[in-house]
Order: C-alpha cells, then sequence, then structure tokens
C-alpha cells in the first residue's frame, strides 16, 4: 500500500506523521511529499523512506497512492501561503486514493462538524484511521 504524505512550510505536521506512523508499521513504505525543501527535509528526517519537493512530485504521487495523508490545505487552491498550486490541489482532489486530511481552520476557512482540537489530538486520529485501513 503506498502512503504519501504531502506538506508545506517547515513540514512539521509531516514530521509528526511520519514518526508515528513508522513507530507503529516499520515495515510500511513512506513517500514524503513537500511542497519546499524544508518541508521535505523534515519528514525524511522523521523516516520516510521517499521524499521529493515541488509542484511535480505531488501532481505524480497522487495518482499512484492508495492514502494520502496531509493538512486538509492540500485540496484547495493556494493554501498554505500559497505552496498548494491550484494543479496540485486538483491532482489530490481527483485522486482515487483514501485522503485523510488533517482540519486547520484557519487562512479563512472553518470545517463544520470539527471539534476544536489541539494538531497533536488530530494527528493521532489521522495515524488510527491509517491503522484501520492496513
Amino acid at each position: 500500500m503506498k502512503i504519501t504524505i504531502i506538506d508545506g512550510q517547515g513540514g512539521k505536521i509531516g514530521k509528526t506523521l511520519v514518526e508515528q506512523l513508522k513507530k507503529k508499521h516499520p515495515e510500511q513504505e513512506i513517500y514524503a511529499i513537500g511542497t519546499n525543501s524544508i518541508a521535505t527535509s523534515a519528514m525524511l528526517k522523521a523516516g520516510a523512506d521517499y521524499g521529493a519537493t515541488g509542484e511535480n512530485p505531488c501532481i505524480v504521487n497522487a495518482q499512484d497512492s492508495d492514502i494520502i495523508i496531509g493538512p486538509v490545505g492540500i485540496v484547495f487552491a493556494n493554501a498554505l501561503l500559497g505552496e498548494i498550486t491550484p494543479a496540485i490541489a486538483t491532482a489530490v482532489g481527483a485522486s482515487k486514493a483514501y485522503k485523510i486530511l488533517i482540519p486547520m481552520n484557519r487562512c479563512n476557512h472553518y470545517i463544520v462538524g470539527c471539534e476544536e482540537a489541539g494538531i497533536s489530538e488530530y494527528i493521532r486520529i489521522a495515524c488510527e484511521k491509517v491503522d484501520s485501513l492496513l
């Protein structure tokens, strides 16, 4: 099963996801796709098996991933302070992968029904969902 984590900015969400998933599923290969080199580097240091940076790797890896995990902004054009291009948002949204999106109620959007929780709690819930899919 191909698990792809897409993150941007400093890669903190992606880094934490990689650490938690590798701790529970060390045999599982994880693809770290950063919208910038800092995010990719953070996820690789956390133990991701493969890493790439930029728009094209996001598009290419979204096509054949089984699971895509990242902040909800990865499906919104121009999110993450502009790091998510319209092409990235389209590729992730159109992917047949099961998407696990971590809610971030900022940047002019609010996700109705999401309880207000800390990022650590959201990441824990995301990892539990991966566990149930594996």
